[in-house]
Formats: C-alpha cells, structure tokens, sequence
C-alpha cells in the first residue's frame, strides 16, 4: 500500500496545493531586468553533451524591442533573436547545428522568462504560506515568478505543467540587473550559465 500511494504521489501536480490568492504584477516589476544600454554576460552553454561558451548580449532597440545575441568572443553568431514590445518574436539568426524548432522555442521560453515582458493584466497570483507565486499562461503551462510574501526577494523563476520542467534563478541584482542568471532544465541536459561583464 505505501508503494502505492508513493506512486500515486508523484503522478500528482506540484502547484496542487497552490492557494489562490489576491496581488498585484508590480510585485514582481522591481526583478524585470532594466537593460537601459548593452549588456554583456559571459555565458556557459551544456546542450545535452554539446558545450558552448562565448556573449550572450541584451541590447534594447529604439523601438521597444530588445535584441538578444549569444556570440563567441570572436564574433562568431550562434543565435540572434528579436524580442517586440508587443510579444512579437524574430529570429534573425541560429547557427545552422542549433536550427531546430525544439531548441530555438525553448531558447524562445527560457529568454523570456528572464526578460519579464509578459503581458501583466494575464497574471494570477497563488501562495502556498511561505512563498507568494505570481503566474503567466503559456500555451503549454505556466510561468510563476516566485517571491519571498513581502516581495522583496526573487526566489525563482520556475515554468511547470504538472511539475518544474525549468528553474531559472536571477542573483545578486545591482542598479536593476542581476550579477549571474542560472537557467537549469529538468528533463534533459540544457543548462545556461551567465555571469554580467563589467565594462
């Protein structure tokens, strides 16, 4: 019978216990990175047992939108994506190995959730009595940035269906911008590793 219930466990939803609860999406305005200019961050790149390392490069444009290029130190392009202002996505480059539509809709996902740019009257808010959880629908689940209940401190950022497929954690904020951003994926080996570049 504990086998049993063991299993019947784990096949259940990790948000399950969620309550909800009232809030407000500007709890959570004050960890939406603020690329006012260029932004550089050494990047480490594991892609199952591909290793990639170079600049990943946040750079706003005059028209709301924001260009993230990942770049060798000399030059060389892996990808070059355009994030619009109304949630419109381009992509202007994949380094021709890295052109799958599995791995640019996750690249896609997992920048976005770093840059904050969801739509905030589609946010809903839950608790489960020690951290408050604000949350965004995706097509497929949900991103829930997760905050100390005072929101004071971004604990993580996590996107789950049932259960976590992705954690990304943003640390050590200075002038509206994190020192070091991890993105660690649950079901297969895709892990992003960025430390901020002090010019």
């Amino acid at each position: 019978m504990p086998a049993l219930l063991c299993l019947l466990a784990s096949c259940g939803s990790a948000y399950r216990s969620l309550q909800r609860t009232e809030g407000n999406a500007d709890c959570i305005a004050p960890f939406r990175p603020r690329f006012d200019s260029t932004v550089l961050y050494n990047t480490q790149v594991d892609v199952l047992k591909h290793h990639f390392s170079g600049l990943l490069l946040f750079k706003p444009m005059d028209n709301g939108s924001m260009r993230v290029v990942f770049l060798t130190e000399t030059g060389i392009k892996f990808f070059d994506f355009e994030f619009g202002k109304d949630g419109r996505f381009t992509k202007h480059y994949v380094l021709p190995k890295m052109d799958k539509k599995a791995v640019v809709k996750t690249l896609r996902k997992d920048l976005g959730m770093i840059l904050m740019r969801q739509d905030t009257a589609t946010a809903t808010f839950f608790t489960d009595g020690r951290y408050r959880y604000t949350a965004y629908p995706l097509q497929k689940g949900d991103i829930y940035y997760i905050t100390t209940m005072d929101c004071r401190e971004l604990v993580r950022v996590e996107n789950g269906g049932r259960k976590p497929v992705v954690e990304v954690f943003m640390t050590n904020y200075k002038n509206g911008l994190p020192d070091s951003i991890l993105v660690q994926h649950k079901k297969v080996k895709f892990n992003i590793s960025s430390q901020r570049v002090y010019k």
